[in-house]
């Protein structure tokens, strides 16, 4: 437990790293797209820490949507929903949770707590409820009448995807598996381990997983133990990666590495190409580094924490690997410095207008180490022939207030049956829907 006197400086040292001089001098745009604008690193003794309170939505506020869409709330009052996953029914699969605690020898220290009251401001430091909560909107209205516990005492769960008649949870530390039926709003059958995940000191926590489009493939998510690297790679091992499960077997590899922190995940039209949004790394200055999507190639290394966005070397990194630099692919593209971009769904199926039918839904978290803030949002890229082909557009926006608290957080995208696109908020604790405006 800090003393007074840690309190006290942590208290002056919070604000003064809000009021330091380090601020962004390009616009949010200049690092979007597929050649953003990368300046030179603007590394500084205080990082910039510009978090947004959190505070939740008052009675009677949403989101604002864009032109030709509306938005309504499909369920509210939920803890922390993180993920989504619709059922070949219908049903909606919520992921309610949080980090796991970090073990004893992971904790401690003055950045770490510094750390934790950070994100205490930005409403992620609630206790994960630990369960996935199934909704149901049975006569099509948009708001879900049902709400049932699915699965509980999970240990912080993410992904999820149904093969078959198995449903398989991203845990914190392991993928399992639980059995099926259409229409069960209650499983009571114990969790059957697919395998081991890297898990401990879970700088980055979020385990999501996708299933390959003909089912025998899942593939999971697992983001870095740091920063850079700043304590070693060894922690590093199995991490800031897309795994590749085999479901037959439950054997794993590597399928791309070099991910910092990848998170949402897609499949692109062709069924063959999978794409994935990731959280690139903070600290050197408000204009870098950019948050990006990109298509995964099999065997493919992505630069962390050597380099990004290609060859730009972190000179942070000791000792440098020249080596890995010079086969680091470039991302497809960039979603823009710290927008903490989570959410990752494909428009295919979604019945939204122009411009919204063709390409990448992306939830972006928002940003803590950028001043102005960025992210806070949801935008569409829209695609041509599998591949980006414009700027990005907002689909909704007003999760910060003029003065800058949040009332929402974008993470989770995806699309409903009805075809509407589907948004876990989970600072304002809602399932937001979105749907054409008739």
């Amino acid at each position: 437990m800090p003393t007074l006197r840690i309190l006290i400086a942590a208290s002056l040292t919070l604000a003064a790293l809000s009021a330091c001089g380090e601020v962004a001098t390009l616009p949010v745009e200049a690092g979007m797209g597929p050649h953003p604008t990368l300046p030179a690193p603007n590394t500084t003794m205080i990082p910039t820490v510009n978090t947004a309170r959190a505070i939740g939505w008052p009675p009677g506020a949403q989101p604002l949507a864009a032109a030709g869409l509306v938005v309504n709330a499909f369920a509210t009052g939920l803890d922390h929903p993180r993920w989504l996953y619709v059922l070949p029914n219908g049903d909606v699969l919520v992921a309610e949770t949080n980090a796991p605690p970090k073990p004893e020898e992971a904790s401690g220290g003055f950045k770490d707590w510094a750390a934790g009251v950070v994100m205490k401001r930005a409403g992620a430091k609630t206790e994960s409820a630990n369960r996935i909560t199934l909704l149901r909107d049975a006569d099509h209205d948009g708001v879900a009448e049902t709400r049932t516990v699915l699965l509980q005492g999970l240990n912080s769960p993410f992904g999820m995807a149904l093969i078959g008649n198995q449903l398989y949870v991203a845990n914190a530390d392991a993928v399992v598996r639980f059995p099926y039926e259409t229409g069960q709003t209650q499983i009571t059958a114990a969790a059957v381990k697919v395998t081991d995940l890297p898990a401990g000191i879970n700088h980055h926590w979020t385990k999501n997983l996708i299933a390959s489009p003909d089912g025998s493939k899942l593939y999971v998510s697992v983001g870095s133990n740091s920063n850079v690297a700043e304590n070693g790679m060894a922690i590093e091992e199995g991490r800031a990666a897309i795994w590749e499960i085999d479901v037959a077997t439950g054997n794993k590899r590597l399928y791309a590495t070099g991910l910092r922190n990848p998170v949402g995940m897609a499949w692109a039209p062709d069924g063959k190409t999978l794409w994935t949004a990731v959280n690139e790394r903070d600290e050197l200055g408000s204009d870098l580094v950019p948050d990006y999507m990109t298509s995964v190639q099999d065997g493919g290394f992505y630069g962390w924490p050597y380099s990004y966005f290609g060859q730009h070397v972190d000179t942070r990194v000791k000792p440098p690997r020249p080596d890995l630099v010079a086969r680091a692919i470039v991302p497809d593209y960039a979603l823009g410095p710290h927008t903490a971009s989570l959410g990752l769904a494909w428009s295919g199926g979604a019945k939204l207008p122009a411009p919204f039918t063709d390409g990448m839904f992306v939830g972006q978290h928002g940003s803590w180490n950028r001043d102005p803030r960025s992210g806070y949002k949801v935008i569409f890229v829209p695609f041509s022939g599998g591949t980006p082909s414009g700027p990005a557009l907002d689909v909704l926006t007003g999760f910060l207030t003029e003065n800058g608290q949040a009332q929402g957080r974008p993470v989770g995208v995806t699309i409903d049956r009805q075809g509407n696109l589907l948004l876990a908020d989970d600072v304002g604790n809602v399932i937001w829907r979105v749907s054409p405006k008739l």
